[in-house]
């Protein structure tokens, strides 16, 4: 083959690599971003009985279904305070109607309920409903002005499941 043939040859292929690496670039460049997935809140943890469950593997969300602007914030942050783990705060879902306190769970006897029930007076109320939020669901009303000092924990009296903070 002579060298002005085989130059042609090369020169060609290497058009023809030019190219395909310019569509594919093409390609990448105009794609969309790939859709972010949030981490979640919590996970699942095993707790068995007798094991001792303390603030810090809690996550609460906190809701707020009064006129006071501000309460769920407030309220997360006496949590926070006492070291529980934060979880969701917005405002109470529909309209809620809770003159104090109310815990909506969908396990009212887990060890994790009962840290978080400690921190109020009898003026609560444990409901057996799904909250919107991870992990315990705190929903305040007007009546709520603070938490009292708790346990640093308590023990499962059962196997059960809490939602803590994800590990690593």
């Amino acid at each position: 083959m002579r060298a002005g043939v085989r130059s042609a040859a090369t020169i060609g292929v290497l058009c023809f690599i030019l190219v395909l690496g310019a569509v594919w670039g093409w390609k990448a460049v105009t794609a969309p971003f790939p859709k972010k997935v949030a981490a979640p809140l919590c996970e699942d943890q095993k707790i068995s009985k007798g094991d001792k469950v303390y603030p810090s593997e809690i996550i609460v969300s906190v809701y707020n279904a009064g006129t006071r602007n501000g309460l769920a914030g407030t309220t997360m942050q006496f949590f926070t305070d006492q070291g529980f783990q934060e979880g969701d705060v917005g405002d109470a879902p529909g309209k809620s109607k809770v003159p104090f306190v109310q815990i909506w769970t969908t396990d009212p006897h887990n060890p994790a309920v009962r840290l978080v029930e400690s921190r109020f007076g009898p003026a609560h109320k444990v409901v057996k409903k799904k909250g919107p939020g991870s992990g315990i669901n705190v929903v305040v009303g007007d009546g709520f002005t603070k938490l009292r000092k708790g346990p640093h924990f308590v023990v499962a009296r059962a196997d059960a499941v809490i939602c803590s903070p994800p590990l690593g």
